[in-house]
Order: structure tokens, then sequence, then C-alpha cells
């Protein structure tokens, strides 16, 4: 498998599928499945059924994995999705005029 992009607690922009320009935070990333968790991005409804007495079941929304190639970095300096880029070991910006580090 081939090492991640992204990080835990990085900022995202979704690129494709129904949650399309959203942008949220990395809650967990999955290297062996190539997927990622994005925090209020893709949410799907779970039924939960209870399993105590007393517990109430229901619908809950919860985040659904998506896979990394829909995500594409933000840059904290720039504000922008961009390409991760590596220089002295660091990920990089690839929008002109930035170059800022991660």
């Amino acid at each position: 498998m081939s090492k991640m992009f992204v990080k835990t607690g990085d900022t995202v922009q979704v690129l494709s599928g129904k949650s399309k320009g959203m942008r949220g935070e990395v809650i967990a990333v999955s290297p062996k499945e190539g997927k990622v968790i994005v925090k209020k991005v893709n949410l799907v409804t779970k039924h939960v059924k209870p399993r105590k007495m007393g517990d109430q079941g229901g619908l809950i929304q919860v985040e659904s994995a998506l896979y990394a190639s829909k995500v594409q970095l933000v840059c904290p300096k720039c504000g922008k999705a961009t390409r991760v880029g590596h220089k002295n070991g660091k990920r990089v910006c690839k929008q002109e005029n930035c170059g800022n580090e991660f």
C-alpha cells in the first residue's frame, strides 16, 4: 500500500460526489483501504437499535468513509485546495506564489 498524503487533523475539500465542494477536518485515515473520514461530510443515516432497557433507538447521522482520491488538502496560508508536493521531507503547497509547508 502507498503512503497517504493526508493525516488526521488536516483540512480537506471534497472533489466529487454528493458532498462536492464541502470542507472539513479529517477524523480518521485508513491507509490499508485508501479511505478517510471527514467531519460533517458524507453523512449517512444509520438505524440504531436500543441495546438496554430504557435506551432509545432511532435514526442517527454518522460520517461515512470517502476514498482519499476524492479529497484534496487545503492550504492554511492561501486557503485553496491544492496538490501536495514534498521538499526536504515536508509537505508543501503546489499553488503559484505559495509554497507553504504543512
